[in-house]
């Protein structure tokens, strides 16, 4: 058996092997999209991108007969232990070929690095964390991910299995489109309800206004969600280093607030499906062809990601949920969005399973999170 050799990450070249390597893995896949590689750099490098103020991250390669052959990054995650009390370590950004030893080696890297930073539990894929891409992929493999969604070959998930990683959470991406949505009269009726009773007024962000904006959002955010499995607060400086890229890239009309007397109450962003544009880029690369791709492709995107939804929690059960799915998609179908993905939602988030099956969407794509005792 030929030796497996692991190597950390040191340099730039090193570090543009690590993210070239998902080409090598998927770029036979037809249903893979590949990144932007400038987003990749972004969201890796330490000294740029604000998680790694309060975290720590090493890269890893592996080797056999001198041929690259997988990659791997183990992660601490200092918000989630504080936010959770717990003492978890994390892996992410797993690429490799059809070979346990290749997972086994990587695997055991990133776990003997988290040993040796006092962690107990290693979890994951988290690329860098669940505010970012999370999973492998394990059904669905027969349509392409939606934005920030994770693909993989098939054979990842039977190797995770065979070197005895249990599942920790499955997470689940439903499909609707224009046809199968339903929402019936009475859906329609308690929503108008709602918004009468409560005075929900529910409006776009104002962009002339966007820092403030950024602001009542993220109070929601770090609201809204700390009670789901997973949830980690963002920084100030995290939020806004993920808003800056996502500025360029929204459409207004469809990331909304519902205020109640003037106070923001609960958000809902659904991004326009951007992978549509980055299949047309197969280098992953902008420049020099493929500004002049985004900038013709960005035109024909007619599918939407509902990347997330939520309300603070004095008021989670009161019905503004619906209000939101009812005006994303009459505001969708009204500018050229014909369906949507609605990811992702944690497989025992019965209300929210519930909300999506009623309006027609159904359970298309799983997500596994994988993890282990140290």
């Amino acid at each position: 058996m030929s030796e497996i050799i692991i190597k950390s990450v040191e340099n730039k070249a090193q570090l543009m092997d690590f993210i070239k390597f998902a080409w090598k893995i998927n770029a036979g896949d037809p249903n893979w999209v590949p990144p932007l590689v400038m987003d990749r750099k972004k969201i890796l490098d330490k000294n740029k991108n604000p998680f790694f103020q309060h975290s720590e991250a090493e890269y890893f390669l592996a080797y056999k007969n001198g041929e690259l052959v997988g990659r791997i990054a183990a992660i601490t995650n200092q918000m989630h232990n504080d936010f959770h009390k717990d003492n978890s370590g994390f892996f992410g950004f797993l690429e490799g070929i059809d070979d346990p030893n290749v997972f086994r080696a990587l695997l055991d890297t990133a776990r003997e690095w988290l040993k040796k930073k006092g962690k107990d539990f290693m979890m994951g894929p988290m690329n860098p964390s669940t505010n970012d891409e999370i999973g492998i992929l394990i059904d669905g493999f027969d349509t392409p991910p939606y934005f920030m969604m994770t693909h993989n070959p098939p054979y990842y998930q039977e190797l995770m299995e065979t070197l005895g990683f249990p599942k920790v959470k499955d997470v689940l991406a439903f499909m609707i489109d224009k046809e199968s949505f339903i929402f019936s009269d009475k859906l329609i009726q308690v929503a108008r309800a709602t918004k009468e009773k409560l005075g929900v007024v529910i409006r776009a962000v104002d962009m002339d206004d966007f820092q403030a904006e950024l602001a009542r959002i993220r109070s929601i955010y770090n609201n809204a969600w700390s009670r789901n499995w997973g949830f980690v607060p963002m920084t100030p400086e995290e939020f806004d280093f993920l808003a800056a890229d996502f500025k360029k890239i929204i459409d207004p009309r469809l990331v909304l607030i519902a205020e109640i007397k003037g106070k923001p109450v609960g958000f809902s962003l659904a991004l326009p499906d951007y992978n549509q544009v980055f299949a047309k880029i197969p280098n992953g690369r902008l420049f020099p062809l493929g500004w002049l791709k985004f900038l013709i492709y960005r035109k024909k995107i007619n599918s939407l990601r509902v990347i997330t939804l939520g309300v603070i929690q004095e008021l989670q059960h009161a019905g503004i949920g619906g209000l939101f799915y009812l005006e994303t998609f009459e505001r969708g179908t009204k500018n050229g969005y014909n369906s949507a993905e609605m990811s992702w939602i944690l497989e025992d988030n019965n209300m929210m399973i519930r909300a999506a099956k009623l309006m027609g969407g159904r359970p298309y794509k799983t997500y596994r999170i994988y993890g282990v005792p140290l």
